[in-house]
């Protein structure tokens, strides 16, 4: 009997252990949720545990642009994309419009221009506090701009959109309860535990309702805006997703890798 026993808990041991050391599977961590009568796509990653990477331009030094196309570029490396989202704003030609840093080089400079819009609207970009989302292979964090200047913390990615959505538990000071301005948006938040979370609506939202999101129902003290209407998309094979950029295509992509 004590010879079972001791068996059965060897057996629970390496059993443990094996699911322990089997590689990360992001696309079990997105799942649907519903916040306030909004339907969103939130998928969840531990820094360190999912291999998290930001993408532009391909070996032929063209913006990939589409998730697919990073997807065969990751094939032919003998690995697969199990995720991917669109990661901020860009310009005509799919370049960054602000600071981009990929495997620890800056290939776009921090933007601390005022933006001008036309008919005199701010573009979201421009809506400060902007900030940065960054990480390397254990940590990841999200600054306001002008603390990410001032502190110049050493990332091995680096992406910057705007507006932040949640600056330390506080959502953007612009930000209006009922505001008409809804579509669809796109966002990062670093949550308790260092948790990474990314979250896509797949309804209309406001500014205001989307920062709650994470700040409420997904407990996130700090938050970015990636992007809105026709440049939010979400690459997901097992939730039968590959969305494409109204505007051509993407800029900067996050991509999980496995």
């Amino acid at each position: 009997m004590t010879y079972l026993k001791n068996g059965v808990l060897i057996a629970a041991v390496m059993l443990a252990a094996l699911i322990t050391s089997l590689p990360p599977t992001f696309a079990k961590d997105c799942e649907q949720e519903t916040f306030h009568e909004a339907r969103y796509i939130v998928c969840t990653l531990e820094p360190g545990k999912a291999d998290l990477r930001l993408f532009w331009k391909g070996m032929d030094g063209e913006p990939y642009r589409y998730f697919s196309s990073v997807a065969e570029a990751v094939r032919k490396q003998g690995r697969a994309l199990t995720f991917a989202m669109n990661a901020g704003m860009y310009r005509a030609d799919f370049s960054p419009i602000g600071l981009y840093v990929e495997a620890g080089r800056e290939l776009r400079p921090v933007n601390t221009a005022r933006g001008e819009g036309s008919s005199g609207l701010l573009p979201n970009f421009y809506k400060k506090p902007n900030g940065v989302f960054f990480f390397d292979d254990t940590r990841a964090g999200i600054l306001p701009t002008d603390q990410f200047l001032k502190r110049r913390p050493k990332v091995r990615f680096a992406t910057q959109s705007g507006p932040m959505l949640v600056i330390q538990n506080k959502l953007h000071p612009a930000f209006i309860l009922g505001s008409t301005d809804r579509t669809r948006r796109s966002g990062v938040g670093v949550c308790s535990g260092g948790t990474v979370r990314l979250a896509a609506s797949d309804d209309m939202v406001n500014f205001h309702d989307f920062a709650r999101l994470f700040r409420d129902h997904l407990k996130c003290p700090n938050a970015l805006f990636l992007d809105g209407g026709r440049g939010v998309g979400i690459y997901n094979p097992k939730m039968g997703r590959n969305d494409r950029s109204w505007h051509g295509g993407f800029g900067p992509i996050f991509g999980v890798v496995e």
